[in-house]
């Protein structure tokens, strides 16, 4: 699998886990990471946005046909290996990932939040995690 981060500034460790996972499926030729532009940053909570571009392989099968109805033929036929749906089920069945917060035929979306107190008493502040995974 090859990965692309070079639009990605390496924020947000729910999509670290993301990429970690992704990149053991080996149905996936190509991830590539970036940084999305809803991302901001304000005293109370930080809003970190990615999206994800995931290639899925091509595998090829031969098809069988009848040429005016009459002559057999077989042609090969190129398909994805996965789909959005298979993607779903692999990383649902992941613990430290899970099904995602909403799925339809073209994205899985995942959304985590985080409150961090840090130490001497100083105000919190909560960390919201908005990824979403396309198929390439």
């Amino acid at each position: 699998m090859a990965l692309d981060t070079s639009r990605w500034s390496g924020e947000g460790e729910f999509t670290q886990v993301l990429i970690d996972r992704l990149s053991g499926i080996a149905d996936i030729e190509l991830v590539r990471v970036e940084d999305a532009a809803s991302s901001r940053s304000d005293a109370d909570y930080n809003f970190i946005s990615n999206e994800v571009y995931v290639l899925f392989a091509r595998r090829v099968r031969k098809e069988r046909a009848k040429l005016a109805g009459l002559i057999p033929i077989s042609r090969e036929v190129e398909e994805a290996a996965m789909t959005i749906a298979d993607l779903e089920a692999s990383l649902a069945a992941t613990p430290e990932v899970g099904p995602p917060d909403y799925s339809d035929e073209a994205m899985l979306q995942y959304l985590r939040t985080e409150r961090v107190i840090p130490p001497y008493q100083t105000r919190g502040y909560k960390i919201v995690e908005l990824v979403r995974i396309y198929r390439a």
